[in-house]
């Protein structure tokens, strides 16, 4: 079994293989915080009486599922991002799951169409727009982003970074590569800096007079809220929901994945099954401000007051597939440099 990092109840560190499986338990590979987990990890426990070990990865989590091989402890993998679940896939590391509680919990946009992996909760990237020195309205699509008019006004963390890429793979979707490298061509010479820090920095240039929007996910508002230092980064900005043209906002999800070697595969489903449910999700969603899949659920009153949008409505796993190609064109422009 793993041994424990904090309680034997919720959170454990695992630092070798695991020992056979006891028929209580479950093994969960996460490369999402401590904190955010275990108000989950805690009410499935509360619920079933299952333990819950979770070993919090870094990095190496598609490297560590396969140097284990079969004899991997890890029942599920939960993380953020597409392109991260989809990598777990395509590396044969995952088995497909068939429930009906997930098929009415999960909407197929956000789902794998072969059952390997299912979305929890979602969260848009968004704009982070100055309230002083952006009108309303100024700023409504994605493509708007490339127009000249943002000359020297923009800031955003790599190119290179999966919430970016995944971006760019949904440009891709969108509009092709020719039109996606020009595009990023466009957005590229409007940056007020090279591209630096992650979603939270670019606000703080915004508030800083260094750029007048970025690129970010919605969930940070919320975590900079929480912040005494950066609260006033918060207030300096607001949320505008940009669409693509002929689509809408575009959005991310975190999800869960069964792993092939699974050796507790009966009490992962059922945690599969709790993570989806709107109970579960709300839990999650309140915990890091995203917004919740189940039908009928709702997300936190502050992620409401941020308003409404509608999310473009390709599956995420044809996004995933263009990755490599959004990645490609993302270098080849060079936009980090």
């Amino acid at each position: 079994m793993f041994a424990p990092l904090r309680t034997t109840a919720t959170v454990a560190l695992i630092t070798a293989i695991a020992a056979p499986a006891i028929a209580d338990e479950v093994n969960l590979y996460s490369y999402r915080q401590p904190d955010l987990l275990k108000p989950l990890t805690d009410a499935f426990t509360a619920e079933t009486g299952i333990t819950v070990n979770v070993a919090h990865l870094d990095k190496g989590m598609v490297e560590r599922l396969q140097a284990e091989g079969d004899r991997s402890p890890a029942d599920l993998v939960f993380t953020v991002d597409i392109s991260r679940l989809a990598a777990v896939v395509d590396a044969g590391l995952t088995q497909a799951v068939d429930s009906e509680a997930l098929r009415t919990n999960v909407p197929e946009t956000y789902r794998d169409p072969e059952g390997h992996w299912w979305g929890l909760t979602t969260r848009a990237r968004i704009v982070y727009a100055s309230k002083e020195r952006v009108a309303e309205g100024e700023v409504t699509t994605y493509e708007d982003l490339a127009d000249p008019k943002w000359e020297g006004r923009i800031c955003t963390r790599s190119g290179t970074h999966p919430y970016n890429v995944a971006l760019v793979s949904a440009v891709l979707h969108h509009h092709g590569e020719d039109a996606t490298k020009t595009w990023l061509e466009g957005v590229k010479s409007n940056l007020a800096r090279k591209p630096q820090g992650n979603d939270r920095a670019q606000v703080k240039a915004i508030w800083a007079g260094e750029c007048d929007i970025s690129l970010g996910n919605t969930y940070y508002m919320g975590k900079m809220l929480e912040s005494e230092e950066q609260q006033e980064w918060a207030e300096s900005v607001n949320i505008v929901f940009p669409t693509f043209d002929d689509g809408g906002a575009h959005v991310n999800i975190s999800g869960v994945a069964m792993t092939k070697a699974a050796p507790n595969r009966e009490n992962a489903l059922k945690m599969m099954e709790f993570l989806a449910s709107p109970k579960a999700q709300e839990i999650y969603a309140e915990a890091n401000y995203e917004y919740p899949v189940a039908p009928g659920t709702e997300p936190v009153e502050l992620v409401q007051s941020w308003g409404e949008f509608t999310a473009d409505d390709v599956n995420l796993m044809d996004l995933a597939k263009l990755r490599p190609d959004a990645l490609k064109l993302i270098e080849t422009v060079d936009f980090d440099g």
